[in-house]
């Protein structure tokens, strides 16, 4: 099924309000967490659809999406040159829309068809339906999401952080965790078990070394 005749059968079966976009040959639908597990529910089942398969489900935070406060267009002959210090906000985020979103892949093996979901989530209420109940692969997918993200799935069987320690705190992939964390542990000798202290780690910028004194960027005479 090509990608004009999965628009148009989601179209026929979901009603035309969807909000759909087609980019780099592949189907994104958005849609209001409220309809997500009904919708889900009509793309396995339905046989025009029949996306057997949840391939991934992964959180977003849209926090200064599209921003850029690096000078990296230009770079001296000098050396380090560029993201040393943050020089403002050269492209401010336009972004408008919900923090955090839900974004689902699926994959139709009998149409050899794929399609992305997306679903936004407030701040104030972070919680979608689980849709282990229809795929049971989404089990850890959504346990990721928790962990790195703080989304709530409601309905999910065993709702724990998955790749962080049990004591940690915050979710890091949110863009405004601080890239040396909150707290670091530690082995106590004295106490026989393991503590947790503020990060001793001071919070500095790591870019790489641009090396521009180089004979390939020299011009000898009669050369330019």
């Amino acid at each position: 099924m090509k990608s004009n005749d999965l628009a148009g059968a989601l179209r026929n079966n979901l009603g035309e309000s969807i909000v759909l976009v087609e980019h780099c040959n592949q189907l994104t639908l958005t849609l209001p967490a409220e309809v997500l597990l009904m919708t889900c529910q009509t793309l396995k089942d339905n046989v025009s659809f029949a996306f057997d398969q949840l391939m991934d489900v992964c959180g977003v935070d849209y926090l200064d999406y599209g921003a850029s406060e690096w000078s990296t267009k230009h770079a001296t002959n000098r050396g380090f040159s560029r993201a040393v210090e943050p020089m403002g906000a050269e492209h401010p985020s336009t972004w408008t829309g919900p923090r955090f979103a839900v974004v689902y892949h699926l994959l139709s093996i009998q149409h050899n068809h794929r399609l992305r979901l997306r679903v936004f989530v407030p701040e104030d209420r972070m919680m979608v339906d689980s849709l282990v109940p229809l795929w049971p692969s989404a089990n850890w997918f959504e346990r990721e999401a928790f962990d790195l993200y703080g989304i709530l799935f409601s309905g999910h069987p065993d709702l724990r952080r998955l790749l962080t320690d049990y004591g940690f705190i915050g979710h890091p992939f949110r863009k405004d965790f601080p890239m040396i964390g909150e707290v670091e542990m530690r082995y106590d000798a004295a106490e026989g078990r393991c503590v947790y202290e503020p990060v001793s780690i001071l919070p500095r910028t790591l870019v790489p070394k641009v090396i521009r004194d180089s004979n390939r960027y020299l011009q000898t005479e009669g050369e330019g």
